[in-house]
């Protein structure tokens, strides 16, 4: 039996090591508007490729997890949810990295999925209940 369970672990240790080499967690990728670089989400950073192919370069490297990037209309920009707080919160960052930062503070979680046409705004989703005197609350 210790010879059927040696060949077993050993099936799974190449198995592990294939994986390693074709990772499969890449995640909400996001094409620049010239299609010519990919941003996606990997292990909860990300990171940006040319879109005809070569070594993907990270973006953001640490604990939090971000991910759902989302580029400006011209390219210069790219917004993306992080939980670098406790929830997550739409972040910008120049598309060429560098330094985050945090557009929205609420404790419900928020999502990129736009910019406006004008590249100003970041439109995002979130799930926010309003206070109890709104009409969607109503009184006796």
């Amino acid at each position: 039996m210790s010879k059927y369970l040696f060949v077993f672990l050993l099936l799974i240790m190449v198995k592990i090591a294939a994986a390693q080499q074709t990772p499969l967690w890449l995640r909400y990728p996001a094409l620049s508007p010239d299609g010519k670089t990919i941003v996606f989400s990997y292990k909860g950073d990300l990171y940006k490729v040319p879109s005809a192919g070569g070594d993907a370069v990270p973006l953001t490297l640490h604990e939090a997890h971000d991910f759902m990037p989302v580029w400006s209309r011209d390219g210069q920009f790219i917004a993306f949810a992080s939980d670098r707080y406790g929830n997550f919160d739409v972040f910008v960052m120049p598309a060429a990295g560098g330094e985050a930062t945090r557009l929205t503070y609420h404790s419900a979680n928020d999502y990129p999925y736009d910019f406006t046409p004008d590249g100003k705004k970041v439109i995002f989703g979130t799930n926010r209940n309003d206070i109890y005197t709104s009409v969607r609350f109503p009184q006796r």
